[in-house]
């Protein structure tokens, strides 16, 4: 009793010396727990993960915001909230966001499930939800010193109305293609799902909570080691995955006199040969746990051609093909063509994510696209095979396929015009002045006392009407107050007493 006591004791004053190393730096958690839900079975357990990983991250030195049975705006809020405390602690802080409860895959994005959903098919998970890119680019958009996300949110699936066509599980994120300095755990593997567990807490939180306590082990570590405990927990039915990006190590207790974070040591990766040695001659257990600590494709690869014996090798071939089957998806999602999602279907023509594929090849064949018309009428050459005006072809029969962006399908109100042609215009015709009126200078001079009068000769107008009368020559005659001879314009004899004669 007294040995137990003074390791307890010893064990205790480590985590005390660690957590106030672990004060030196900023540290928030958020820690939500999703029990209490409305439409579907409660999940009981949730709400005692959340207060166990309170209580751990509160003694490893982290400030925690804990939140309970939230709805959507409300997890939205918190999320908001915990960004801006963030932004005030400075870029040297580390910050960490716990989720248990319900979470699903839809279209290859990930939610997580408020308790107010309120599920009647497929469509409604995006407008009820809240997307786990959300909660990442939220967190992303702050400066912080790493950010590292945990979820033990792939409970089994109770929601009927959408589980024959969406897939299991939650889809992989890869935290290496995004902001470095990230950490992401699942409480399972992509595209498995997790049980909530027979005790007081889930299985992936109950192994989490006995590791993260020990002092100046690295978060890569002591994520190893919770992989095999959930795995030996649940006889091989959940393993649990991670993703890191990264860039410093980093403990959940620091060890007495050191710092909670520091260089992060390089990873060495095996390869499958190098694997296959390193487990030739152990026993099938102990060949077990070495790949399931370690998580890769090479390990699960070599244990299958040394290891035939049951359940451990089926559970090692499931793994192994699930795993590459959830990356194959993530690439063609992240690709979001008609080609991407056809060749998915030719390598797993029948999985869960079957429906899903030819749901979005459908989706993609039907957006309509006016760039490849645009590019013909201005008189781009067409793609190779193909008539102008039409989309690239994937295959001898491959329906038309519209022109994609990273922002998505290209909308017609904003394709660009096509290029005007320039013409060369005629030059402008001068305007021809008239010439300036001619002063008669062969008439009299006018007596002293009377205005100069000026006649303009004009040609007359063509005649729009027929005249019986024989052609009369035009007439010019002055005169003054008299008669004169002739005839005027317009038929008008000139000399006409009162006018003069200037018509």
């Amino acid at each position: 009793m007294f040995r137990h006591a003074l390791c307890a004791t010893l064990v205790w004053g480590g985590i005390v010396a660690g957590s106030a190393a672990a004060h030196a730096e900023n540290r928030l958690a958020l820690v939500i727990g999703q029990s209490a839900y409305r439409t579907v079975t409660a999940l009981p357990n949730p709400a005692n993960d959340a207060r166990a990983m309170s209580q751990l991250l509160g003694e490893a030195g982290f400030e925690v915001t804990a939140a309970a049975d939230l709805s959507q705006k409300d997890i939205n809020d918190k999320v908001g909230e915990f960004a801006a405390k963030i932004a005030a602690k400075g870029p040297d802080t580390v910050a960490l966001v716990f989720y248990a409860g319900h979470g699903l895959q839809i279209d290859g994005e990930n939610y997580l499930v408020p308790v107010d959903v309120d599920l009647k098919r497929e469509t409604d998970i995006p407008l009820q939800a809240v997307r786990l890119n959300d909660v990442l680019n939220t967190l992303n958009s702050v400066p912080s010193r790493m950010r590292i996300l945990m979820l033990d949110a792939c409970r089994n699936d109770p929601f009927a109305a959408i589980k024959q066509t969406a897939g299991h599980g939650l889809a992989l994120v890869d935290t290496k293609t995004g902001a470095p300095g990230t950490f992401l755990s699942y409480s399972t593997s992509p595209g498995a799902e997790a049980e909530d567990g027979n005790g007081v807490d889930s299985p992936y939180t109950t192994a989490l909570l006995t590791v993260a306590r020990e002092p100046g082990l690295s978060i890569e570590e002591a994520f190893k080691r919770v992989r095999v405990s959930v795995n030996k927990a649940t006889e091989g039915r959940q393993t649990p995955w991670d993703s890191s990006s990264l860039t410093e190590n980093f403990a959940f207790v620091p060890a007495p006199g050191a710092s909670a974070t520091g260089p992060k040591p390089a990873v060495v990766k095996r390869s499958v040969e190098q694997w296959r040695q390193q487990l030739q001659g152990k026993p099938v257990e102990v060949a077990n746990e070495m790949i399931v600590a370690d998580g890769t494709d090479e390990a699960y690869e070599a244990f299958i051609t040394l290891f035939t014996q049951p359940p451990y090798a089926p559970q090692a071939r499931d793994w192994l093909d699930r795993h590459r089957r959830m990356v194959a998806w993530n690439e063609a999602v992240l690709l979001n063509t008609v080609a991407a999602y056809r060749a998915f279907l030719v390598q797993y023509p029948d999985s869960d994510l079957t429906a899903t594929a030819r749901k979005l090849i459908d989706r993609l064949r039907f957006r309509p696209s006016p760039l490849p018309t645009v590019a013909a009428a201005a008189g781009a050459p067409s793609p190779a095979g193909s008539p102008a005006g039409s989309a690239p072809q994937s295959g001898p029969a491959a329906p038309i396929q519209p022109t994609t962006t990273a922002l998505g399908p290209t909308c017609p109100c904003t394709a660009p015009s096509p290029p005007i042609k320039k013409v060369d215009a005629p030059p402008p015709r001068k305007s021809r002045e008239p010439d300036p009126p001619k002063r008669n200078t062969s008439r009299r001079p006018p007596p002293p006392d009377t205005d100069d009068d000026v006649v303009i000769v004009r040609r007359p107008p063509p005649p729009d009407y027929y005249d019986p009368r024989p052609p009369v020559g035009i007439g010019i005659g002055i005169g003054i107050g008299g008669y004169g001879g002739g005839m005027g314009r317009g038929g008008v004899p000139l000399g006409t007493p009162g006018r003069r004669g200037n018509y």
